[in-house]
């Protein structure tokens, strides 16, 4: 039985798991930091980065006991080496490395937007390759043509903000507590989707990328005019978010014969966003797959379960692999305008 430690620290949620390579989750913890946050209405850097050297020690004891294992039973320790904020991607990734080195074991440096692309295998043992992918996140906002582990061909990225920066934006302007995204589906139940006239950037464009930029502002300036009620506001924003993405996916279906739609990242546990996208998918002809909604959001199975699949194809790190702010899944991707270097 492989066993993988999974450690994740990359935003504002420290996270420990032990996953087997048969899927199986032995044990897991994850310490999020919204109360910590919520003040400044998003993520403080060096308060996470504080945070997380506090939190992690812990959960990896805590994971082990649970799991009645030590770390010398594990075969591999998996960590966050990166995209995110840089001081809390080195903490997972140094106490990764000091694990392994002091266990002799081996080391899987994870990129974190592999953790999401591939945790809909660790949800669904008959999702195989290839199959698309709508990643959507606090930081990210693209498509992906996932062929294999490690070969990823982007078909589309974010010029500007990604969609889950879009919805923490549009919670702050309406008053809402930090993350944004549920505060917004939640207020959204009770509003009017089309009572406030908001824009679909991109929406019918041959361009294939993403922009939410445009609809933040055209929210902030609705919440100014006073002329409209909160709960219509947000409902308008989600259904407005909701029609581009599912415009943007349904351009890159037309560019893709992958089987299967697949949305992973915090944003898909949106549950308007599951629904749209799997009607989506069935009209496509194509098979839908989502993770559940706690995998969704960051955690360290996704990150376990990314080291277990490469653990078995033999693909491992050396000790001074660095951490990193940037990390573009599809390295040859070409370069968009905007802010597309989030790709």
């Amino acid at each position: 039985m492989t066993v993988i430690l999974g450690l994740e620290s990359s935003c504002d949620d420290s996270a420990a798991a032990l996953v087997t390579a048969d899927r199986r989750i032995l044990a897991q913890a994850v310490v999020g930091q919204n109360n910590a946050h919520q003040p400044y209405g998003g993520v403080v850097p060096e308060i996470a980065a504080r945070a997380h050297v506090e939190i992690l020690p812990g959960l990896i004891g805590q994971v082990l006991a649970d799991a009645r294992l030590s770390i010398h039973d594990v075969d591999a320790v998996a960590a966050t080496a990166g995209p995110g904020l840089i001081g809390g991607v080195m903490v997972a990734l140094l106490a990764g490395k000091g694990l392994a080195l002091a266990a002799g074991k081996p080391l899987l440096a994870i990129n974190h937007l592999e953790g999401h692309t591939l945790s809909p295998r660790l949800a669904d043992p008959d999702l195989s390759f290839p199959y698309l992918l709508l990643l959507v996140s606090g930081g990210h906002c693209q498509l992906l043509e996932v062929r294999a582990v490690g070969d990823y061909r982007r078909l589309a990225t974010t010029i500007d903000d990604a969609a889950g920066e879009a919805f923490d934006k549009a919670g702050k302007l309406l008053g809402l507590a930090y993350p944004g995204g549920p505060a917004i589906e939640e207020l959204a139940k009770s509003g009017d989707p089309a009572a406030v006239p908001l824009p679909r950037p991109l929406a019918g464009s041959a361009e294939p990328h993403f922009s939410f930029a445009g609809l933040k502002s055209a929210v902030q300036r609705a919440v100014a005019s006073g002329d409209f009620k909160l709960c219509d506001i947000a409902a308008s924003f989600q259904c407005a978010v909701v029609d581009c993405l599912v415009d943007r996916t349904r351009h890159s279906l037309e560019q893709s014969d992958a089987p299967t739609l697949v949305v992973a990242g915090g944003v898909a546990a949106n549950q308007a966003i599951r629904g749209a996208l799997a009607d989506l998918a069935k009209t496509n002809g194509r098979e839908f797959s989502v993770p559940p909604a706690w995998l969704c959001t960051d955690n360290a199975a996704m990150i376990a379960w990314a080291g277990a699949e490469r653990f078995a194809i033999g693909e491992f790190d050396s000790l001074d692999v660095p951490a990193r702010a940037r990390w573009p899944l599809d390295e040859r991707a070409e370069k968009v305008r905007g802010a597309g270097v989030k790709a």
